[in-house]
């Protein structure tokens, strides 16, 4: 959003993030992302809000937020080698517009060592991120091939975003 020159607030939702056993993680992330935009437009409804969640998912496993380190280490070594999906949620509301749109990305980790594991998990980076990697650091030396928009990779897709920002009368110039 600085890039666009925009104005803007972040404000914690405060939602409940638990989603019904089974839930696709395409489907969690879009239903979290209108949870979410929904709860701040309830305290602002005069706001255009922005929602938007994340989850990593390999083979059918949904990856959340890991909780600490060996959670972490945990899940990136279930990564490497491997090609993975990054399912993006946002949800834009202002004044009775509503869309609620999902941003899919492929990621392929490279086969890393255990000491480039290690390593990686010691800067930290991984704290509060859906597979346990932060693209826009020191993470994007993780990746071997990313299939889709870096933006959206990096929490908020912004190609989408604007789109659905011009749909709902936002200008830029």
């Amino acid at each position: 959003m600085d890039a666009l020159g925009i104005p803007y607030v972040v404000e914690a939702p405060g939602v409940d993030e638990i989603v019904p056993p089974g839930t696709p993680p395409q489907h969690a992330v879009a239903l979290l992302a209108e949870r979410k935009a929904r709860a701040v437009y309830a305290r602002k409804p005069k706001a255009l809000i922005i929602g938007s969640d994340q989850l990593a998912s390999l083979h059918g496993n949904t990856l959340g937020k890991p909780e600490d380190a060996k959670a972490a280490r945990a899940q990136l070594s279930s990564l490497r080698g491997r090609t993975h999906e990054l399912f993006t949620g946002v949800c834009v509301i202002a004044n009775g517009f509503v869309v609620t749109e999902v941003d899919t990305a492929r990621l392929t980790v490279w086969p890393l060592s255990d000491v480039e594991l290690d390593g990686y998990i010691r800067t930290n980076e991984w704290q509060g991120c859906a597979g346990s990697y932060r693209i826009e650091g020191r993470g994007q030396a993780l990746f071997e091939r990313i299939d889709g928009d870096r933006t959206a990779i990096q929490g908020l897709p912004m190609q989408r975003v604007t789109r659905i920002l011009r749909e709902a009368g936002v200008t830029f110039f």
